[in-house]
């Protein structure tokens, strides 16, 4: 008897959750706003233990950018992930919705509270992500990049510090698991077969770099994958309402309004990084992402450990449903 209740406690034990993987989010907080709803599913990830969220870094030179993220983290519940931002970075313009941060009521209080009033208060990017880095176990991070390139770039050619005494490349060799990022294009767009992605073109220099020099496995989602999801206006106007104020709806109504569903570039990073076995996606046979001198992303199949979304039609109405259950869950710890 005793040795039937040993196998069943045992596989009992098999069938608990396995650790959350660790994540460092890099996002160009204030462009599109789909790095905000990127944010939201990561929030939803963590309530559910699937990610443990180390820290997060604005590519997006602005000083409201990690003020918004903060207020978002806040709104979720956690108020003291780790915000770093660049300095000179690709982009310097507000956008449409970073000032939902800043917002007060009635009161002269902040509608959505949150500690941070400016990114150059908090730590430089490239500094927050060594220490994030040099403090996990030896392969356990993964880095989404959902926006420019400089931040990783910039963290391959760091020096050695008081964080850690690895140079760039042999820190990321070390600690980082796997790079997923929402970049460049894979099929033609709109007839275009050399379409010019924004987050490449932005910061050339960097896309090439990084693309040529990270040690390790990068899981790129195209333009295309994105394109291909519209978040539901539906979901926008029905799904937030078990709060009065929402910095992820209210940032959507700034950015876009309810005239059209927007693209979902970046929560198809987040969505396969989390979920890389559920068949969300598709993934190209290994080969090597090159950034060329306009900023078009070519891929060749063979040596390299460079992967490219895929996705068909029956998946993608998987991956919005996904998304709309995510995006508006409401914060939970």
């Amino acid at each position: 008897m005793i040795g039937k209740l040993f196998v069943i406690t045992l596989g009992i034990t098999g069938l608990l959750r396995a650790a959350p993987e660790k994540w460092i989010f890099d996002t160009d907080m204030g462009n599109d706003i789909d790095d905000a709803m990127a944010l939201a599913i990561i929030h939803e990830l963590q309530s559910r233990d699937v990610v443990e969220l180390l820290a997060v870094t604005s590519s997006k030179d602005h000083p409201w950018s990690a003020p918004y993220i903060d207020a978002v983290n806040t709104f979720y519940g956690r108020p003291d992930i780790p915000l770093g931002a660049v300095r000179k970075g690709a982009t310097t313009f507000e956008g449409k919705y970073l000032k939902v941060a800043k917002r007060k009521n009635g009161k002269g209080k902040l509608v959505y509270p949150h500690d941070l009033e400016s990114g150059n208060d908090c730590m430089e990017a490239v500094a927050l992500i060594r220490k994030t880095l040099a403090g996990q176990p030896d392969g356990s991070v993964s880095i989404l990049q959902v926006g420019f390139f400089t931040n990783l770039v910039r963290l391959l050619d760091s020096q050695p510090d008081e964080f850690s005494p690895l140079a760039g490349e042999q820190l990321i060799q070390k600690k980082v698991k796997q790079l997923g990022l929402m970049a460049g294009s894979f099929t033609p767009i709109d007839g275009n077969k050399r379409y010019l992605e924004f987050n490449v073109k932005k910061d050339i220099s960097s896309a090439r770099e990084l693309a040529k020099r990270w040690p390790g496995k990068m899981v790129w989602s195209g333009f295309e994958i994105g394109m291909a999801v519209r978040y539901p206006t539906k979901s926008i106007e029905d799904d937030f309402g078990y709060v009065a104020n929402h910095p992820v709806k209210e940032g959507y109504l700034a950015y876009c309004g309810l005239n059209g569903r927007n693209a979902t570039f970046d929560l198809t990073t987040v969505l396969q990084m989390a979920y890389p076995d559920r068949g969300y996606f598709d993934l190209s046979e290994k080969g090597r992402v090159t950034v060329e001198n306009d900023g078009f992303t070519s891929f060749v199949s063979g040596k390299g450990e460079h992967v490219f979304l895929k996705m068909s039609e029956k998946q993608a109405v998987q991956v919005e449903e996904a998304f709309v259950q995510m995006v508006s869950s409401p914060p939970r710890k």
